[in-house]
């Protein structure tokens, strides 16, 4: 069987919801990313933070990203799957909640992140072409 684990990117980086928005576009920077796993004083998931986030939300609606923070901008329950479940359980979240980004969980931290990329590099054309078409499709 092979898990979330075996194709997840590990070494995934937390940002506490109160870090402003130029901080986790910095970080983005330093690790070469587009979304950062928002962390909350406990350092449980409460959001994720994405590039997109940071232009849409902050920028292009007129605010300041040193003055907006992380949390402002999360919304809803953040996705998650356990780093010892079945790829194809992870396939199916991302493909229900229409998601590019999966956060891997083991015994309540961060462990990684499944990506569009993880996806690729990891899995059958076949299967790639379906996610894709669950994610990006109309349906």
């Amino acid at each position: 069987m092979t898990t979330a684990r075996d194709i997840m990117h590990p070494g995934a980086h937390w940002i506490p919801q109160h870090e402003t928005l130029d901080r986790a576009a910095q970080l983005m920077r330093e690790h070469d990313v587009g979304a950062l796993p928002i962390a909350d004083k406990n350092e449980r998931l409460c959001g994720i933070v994405t590039d997109r986030d940071i232009v849409v939300k902050c920028v292009a609606a007129g605010h300041d990203p040193a003055r907006v923070t992380c949390g402002d901008v999360a919304e809803g329950t953040p996705r998650w799957i356990d780093a010892g479940a079945d790829v194809s359980e992870a396939l199916r979240e991302m493909e229900t909640h229409r998601i590019k980004r999966l956060p891997v969980i083991e015994n309540k931290r961060l462990v990684g992140i499944i990506s569009e990329a993880d996806v690729a590099r990891n899995l059958s054309d076949k299967k790639v072409a379906q996610f894709a078409n669950k994610v990006y499709g109309r349906g």
